[in-house]
Order: C-alpha cells, then structure tokens, then sequence
C-alpha cells in the first residue's frame, strides 16, 4: 500500500531523513520508534505532503505522492492525525469531526459520523460540547475521529499516547487495534516502544535520519540491541 525508497528531506539545508526505506501493506499496523530528534514526524510530515522530498520517492495504492499537495493526498485515502492533537477547541465536538469530512458529499457524513461514534461513544455523550472541554485523553479521541471522518484506507498516528495516563494509553492502543476490523491501515510513529511493539505486525527503528532495524514486532521485542536502547527496566510489561 506505501513504499517508501531513499527517502531525504529536512528543513532547509539541515537534513533529517536520510535515506529512508520502508513498506506498509494493506491491513498492516506497522510502527516506527526511535529517539527524540530521529526524524520520525519529519518522515510522517514528508509522507503526508506537509513537507516536500528533496530526493526518493513515495508511492501509495502503486501512484507516486511524493510533493502532492496534502488535501490531494487525503483524497486518495492517506490521512495523517498529527502529533499534538491540533482539535479546534472553540469548536464542538461535532463541528470538528464536520471539519475532518470536508471532502465527503453531506450525504455521506453520517454514516461516516457514526462509525466514529461507535469506535469512541464518549465523542457521541460529548457530540454538543466544546472541544476544549474535554480531556486530553478525549481530544486525542476526537483527533483521530477527525481524521476517520476523511475515510482514510492508510491512518497515520504520531505519538497518539503522549500525555496519557496508563490507563488511557492501554484502551488507546486496543482502539489502534480497532481500527483493523475497519479495513483501515496504520502507519504508527510512538516514543512508548513496549506497547507499540506489542500493538504493531511490524517495525522499524529509525535514528539519526536512517532505518537501523526492522522486522517483525514480536522479534523486535527480543532483539537484545533494542531492548537497551529504548525498553531499559520496563521490557516484559
């Protein structure tokens, strides 16, 4: 569904990517860990369309995007929930996820509204109220409802667990999972490398701008190179 090869990009004359390559195939949960500063929302912001190649290619559904406009993008079902949330807080609920279907004709809004409602019935009780209102655990709900308003067949998530409580972070996770049974891909960048692992079919670390390990999520789990890296006392839970 996406393949990515030698992939540069950064900001400037500063480059961040350097030379990524990776795959993600239809009905996949395929994550992407690493350090702070490794390049992982770069790589997402790249992908998306927010931040132009500067070398290698990106292609999705076998049609290259690399350097597409990011609405032209979301049109061919590539949707990006971006780090941070970003939901319209003078806005409601329902306002924001009207916003996230902007390209669907008016008649195909509610069906799509109730999926979401179904994947989180707290954005239903709360349809009416002010996004800021809600908690953060709520508003990364109602960040990615947005996003599953535009019909995505790929969802990419950057850090979706950040600033939850371990509660939240554990029925996050379990919605990411979710979101297979809707025919949807996800493409998952996260700092927590336990339960990202253990969510994902697949893997790659990323650092310094380079792929530097990939492979199967459960192996990753055990490789001994990475559990000193990013698990430190916590591998296991």
């Amino acid at each position: 569904m996406l393949e990515i090869g030698d992939l540069v990009a950064g900001y400037g004359d500063i480059p961040v990517l350097r030379g990524v390559s990776l795959s993600v195939a239809k009905g996949e949960i395929v994550t992407i860990i690493g350090a702070n500063g490794a390049g992982k929302t770069t790589l997402l912001r790249t992908i998306s369309g927010l931040l132009p190649p500067t070398a290698g290619h990106i292609s999705f559904d076998a049609q290259p995007i690399g350097g597409l406009r990011p609405d032209r993008i979301v049109a061919r079902g590539l949707v990006h929930c971006p780090e941070g949330r970003g939901v319209l807080k003078r806005m409601s609920v329902d306002e924001n996820l009207t916003l996230g279907a902007y390209r669907l004709p008016p008649g195909d809004r509610s069906e799509t509204r109730a999926k979401v409602f179904t994947l989180f019935p707290r954005l239903k009780e709360r349809r009416s109220q002010l996004a800021a209102s809600l908690s953060g655990g709520e508003q990364q709900m109602l960040a990615i409802g947005r996003a599953m308003m535009a019909r995505p067949t790929l969802l990419i998530l950057d850090e979706p667990s950040l600033g939850l409580s371990p509660v939240l972070v554990k029925e996050m996770f379990a919605t990411i999972r979710d979101l297979r049974e809707l025919d949807v891909t996800v493409l998952l960048v996260e700092q927590n490398a336990v339960q990202a692992l253990h969510c994902a079919d697949r893997a790659y670390v990323l650092e310094n701008g380079r792929i530097v390990l990939e492979g199967a999520a459960g192996n990753l789990l055990d490789d001994a190179r990475l559990r000193e890296a990013y698990f430190g006392s916590v591998v296991g839970s």
